[in-house]
C-alpha cells in the first residue's frame, strides 16, 4: 500500500513517503539499581526501568533530574558506579563494564544534532554504515534521506541546511542503519515553536515505521504527552513515576509531579467525613484521615467552567489574555486567596471586571497531602 506524503510546513519541502522508512529489530533496554556520578556527585540513585521492544518511553523532568545522564549511560558514554544496563538481558554497562557505544546496536540523536560538517548530507546519512558495503550503505542512506525529503540535497552540506532541515538529516542518520534503540536527547528544543509542532509529528511517524525501541529526552511535559507510550518522570536522579500520559496527567503522584505537568490552582483544605469543602463545593478525600490538612488542585482547563448566569458561585475576572484561540482568565472568587486560572475557548463577553458564575467538576479535581 503506497505511504502518504507528509508535509511539514506549508512552504516547506515535503517529508518523503510514510511507510518506507527501513524497519528495526527493535530490543529491550533496562535499568536496574544503577547510580551514577558526574564530577564525584551522584547524578543517578538507583534507577529501575525496563523498556519493552518498539515502545517509546520519554524521560521528563527538570533540568540537573538526570535525564540526559540516563541516554548517556544507556549509550555507553558514561560508566556507572552501581547496578547495570542491559540490552537483551546481555549486561552492557556495570560497575568494571561497559561495552563500547559501537557494539550496542544504537541510533544516537543530540540536541545540537552533532553533524559532520565536512561530509555531504548522503555521507553524513552513511556514516553509520560502514559495516555494509559501499554500494548498499549509500542505498541505505539515500532511502534514508528520502523519507525526510531531502534527497535531492544529498550532495549539499549542512551549512546550507535550515535548523528544521538539519533536524531531519540527524534524524535520517540516526535510523538508516536500523538500530534496535533509538536514544533522543531532546531533539526538537532549537526548533521554533511553529516548526517543532510539525516536525515532531512527522518524526513520531518515522520511528512508529522503524519499530525501533526510543527514549527520548524532554523537559517539555506536552511534548512527552504527545510522543510517549509512557512516560518517565524523574526528579533528583530518581524515577518517581512512569505510567502512561493519560495516567500521569489524570493521577500524578504528588503536589510536585503535579506541579511541574500542569498549572494548579491551589486550595488548602481539611478533611471532614471523606471530603474535603472548598468555595466550589465538597471534593471527595477517599482513604484520608479524619483531619488530614490536604492541598485541593485545579487544573486550568477542565476543572473550572465558568458562565455568566447561575448557576454557580460567583466571580470576577481580573485578567484576561486571549491565545491561539483561547481565553486565559483569572477570576477573584470568594473565599479563595488567590485568583483561580481557567483557560477556555474564546468568547466576546469575557473581559476584565466581568462578573462570572464559576462552577467546578469534582471528577477533575486533584487532591494531596499538604506539604
Amino acid at each position: 500500500m503506497a505511504g502518504v506524503k507528509g508535509q511539514a510546513v506549508p512552504g516547506a519541502p515535503a517529508w518523503g513517503e510514510r511507510g518506507t522508512t527501513g524497519v528495526s529489530f527493535a530490543d529491550a533496554l533496562a535499568f536496574k539499581g544503577v547510580y551514577c556520578q558526574l564530577a564525584g556527585k551522584p547524578v543517578l540513585k538507583g534507577v529501575d526501568l525496563a523498556i519493552r521492544p518498539r515502545e517509546i518511553v520519554c524521560l521528563l523532568g527538570q533540568s540537573g533530574s538526570g535525564k540526559s545522564t540516563i541516554l548517556r549511560a544507556a549509550a555507553g558514554l558514561l560508566n556507572i558506579e552501581g547496578g547495570e544496563i542491559t540490552i537483551n538481558s546481555r549486561v552492557v554497562s556495570a560497575p568494571g563494564i561497559t561495552v563500547a557505544p559501537e557494539k550496542r546496536g544504537l541510533g544516537l540523536m543530540f540536541q545540537d544534532f552533532a553533524l559532520f560538517p565536512h561530509l555531504t548530507l548522503l555521507d553524513n546519512a552513511a556514516f553509520g554504515l560502514r559495516n555494509l558495503g559501499r554500494r548498499e550503505a549509500r542505498n541505505q542512506a539515500a532511502q534514508a534521506l528520502k523519507r525526510v525529503g531531502l534527497e535531492t540535497r544529498a550532495d549539499d552540506y549542512p551549512a546550507a541546511l535550515s535548523g528544521g532541515e538539519q533536524q531531519r538529516l540527524a534524524l535520517a542518520r540516526a535510523v538508516a542503519p536500523r538500530p534496535g534503540i533509538l536514544l533522543m536527547d531532546e531533539p526538537f528544543s532549537s526548533l521554533d515553536a511553529r516548526l517543532r509542532q510539525a516536525v515532531r509529528a512527522e518524526t513520531l511517524a518515522v520511528l512508529r515505521e522503524t519499530g525501533a525501541t526510543c527514549v527520548i529526552v524532554t523537559h517539555d511535559p506536552e511534548e512527552a504527552m504527545l510522543l510517549g507510550d509512557r512516560i518517565a518522570l524523574l526528579r533528583a536522579g530518581r524515577i518517581v513515576q512512569i505510567c502512561s500520559a493519560h495516567d500521569i496527567y489524570n493521577h500524578p503522584v504528588d503536589l510536585a509531579a503535579a506541579r511541574f505537568l500542569a498549572h494548579l490552582s491551589e486550595m488548602p483544605g481539611r478533611v471532614e467525613n471523606g471530603i474535603v469543602n472548598t468555595p466550589f463545593g465538597p471534593v471527595p478525600a477517599t482513604g484520608r484521615p479524619e483531619g488530614a490538612q490536604v492541598i485541593v488542585g485545579l487544573r486550568s482547563v477542565g476543572s473550572l467552567q465558568i458562565s455568566l448566569e447561575k448557576p454557580g458561585v460567583p466571580g470576577r475576572i481580573i485578567a484576561r489574555r486571549d491565545a491561539l484561540g483561547m481565553d486565559n482568565l483569572e477570576i477573584v472568587v470568594t473565599g479563595t486567596d488567590r485568583p483561580v486560572r481557567i483557560r477556555c475557548n474564546t468568547n466576546v463577553a469575557h473581559h476584565v471586571g466581568q462578573d462570572v458564575f464559576v462552577t467546578m467538576d469534582p471528577k477533575r479535581v486533584l487532591v494531596f497531602d499538604a506539604p
